[in-house]
């Protein structure tokens, strides 16, 4: 089923997710145009910038597919604006992005976090939409702070 709450990125909405990626925590939203910059400016890019809207965009998710491999995608960022976290958008997100994957018969995605304990409410989300951490890489961001490789098969 489609979410008509969820829809590409245009530039308009850069002020508003710079505001959710700001309240989130993850980084600086001031890098997101960076980020972004080449996919508002090409049709044919395999990168994915969705948000998810009401009234004004409050979450963020960009995917994309993982290099040297076959039909593995990875989602290198979600955020919910912080006043509208545990209200089942970032579920509703993922649940679309999944959808738009097994469409185009992807097999797989995956997803990278922190260990961190400030991460622990990532990793419980992650598991509880049905994801497996099926790698722990330890000191891999710096000293003391490993990644936890989740996944999920989409077949």
């Amino acid at each position: 089923m489609k979410d008509s709450n969820i829809r590409s990125v245009d530039a308009q909405d850069l002020p508003f997710l710079k505001d959710v990626v700001d309240t989130s925590g993850l980084f600086p939203g001031d890098m997101l145009p960076g980020m972004i910059g080449d996919s508002l400016e090409s049709d044919d890019s395999e990168e994915y910038w969705w948000t998810y809207e009401l009234e004004k965009p409050i979450a963020v998710a960009y995917f994309a597919p993982e290099r040297m491999t076959s039909g593995t995608w990875n989602l290198l960022l979600i955020a919910v604006h912080v006043d509208h976290q545990g209200s089942g958008i970032g579920a509703k997100l993922m649940e679309h992005i999944e959808n738009f994957l097994r469409s185009k018969k992807e097999r797989l995605i995956i997803v990278e976090t922190s260990d961190l304990e400030e991460f622990t409410l990532t990793r419980k989300f992650y598991r509880g939409i049905g994801y497996i951490a099926e790698a722990h890489i330890r000191e891999f961001y710096d000293e003391g702070e490993g990644k936890v490789v989740f996944c999920k098969t989409l077949n």
